[in-house]
């Protein structure tokens, strides 16, 4: 089974897919992995589209049961039929942001406050981030995503973010059990 958990940057995809990864034989691709180059700091450079979609369909096809985590909505058309479910996660701005900062803080520290281009980095992603839910907004939105659910082939779960973790986790793994016993009928 393929799944994709997707949602506005600090809507806790990869916390979902890393959660469901440990619990089930499901393994957990995070998009960001195929999208930036390993670097230190990281998140500095991008890989190239071709080149990011080639790596990750071989780990795609590799893994019978998969879960990729992440925004797949400029990554080509071929991923709309791609998944047998999707998981839409939904938070509200304030509590994102609040989320991002601290996720920001964590990963950079000190270098928040003593690196020019970390500092200018940091506050231009948290400023993009921010306009998710702008509907003129041409970046990553939930206009843009709400537009995308309508061209995926799959169902379509969506989840509240500030459900309790555990909830969230056992309500996408009874999920996974229905389309499984469904699949085994046919």
């Amino acid at each position: 089974m393929k799944i994709l958990i997707f949602g506005a940057s600090g809507s806790g995809t990869t916390t979902l897919g890393n959660e469901i990864e440990k619990r089930t034989n499901f393994v957990h691709l995070d998009v960001d992995d195929y999208y930036w180059k390993k670097t230190q700091p990281p998140f500095q450079e991008k890989i190239p589209l071709t080149k990011r979609n080639k790596n990750l369909k071989v780990d795609f096809k590799k893994f019978e049961n998969v879960i990729i985590c992440g925004s797949m909505v400029s990554w080509g058309k071929e991923w709309e039929t791609s998944f047998d479910l999707a998981i839409f996660l939904y938070l509200n701005n304030s509590k994102r942001i609040e989320r991002l900062e601290k996720r920001e803080t964590e990963r950079y520290g000190e270098k928040l406050l003593t690196d020019k281009k970390i500092k200018q980095n940091s506050k231009a992603f948290l400023e993009w981030a921010k306009q998710y839910e702008n509907p003129n907004f041409n970046g990553r939105s939930l206009k843009i995503h709400n537009d995308w659910i309508e061209l995926l082939t799959c169902e379509v779960l969506r989840i509240n973010g500030e459900m309790e973790l555990n909830n969230k986790v056992e309500k996408v793994i009874t999920k996974i059990k229905s389309n499984i016993n469904i699949k085994h009928m046919s």
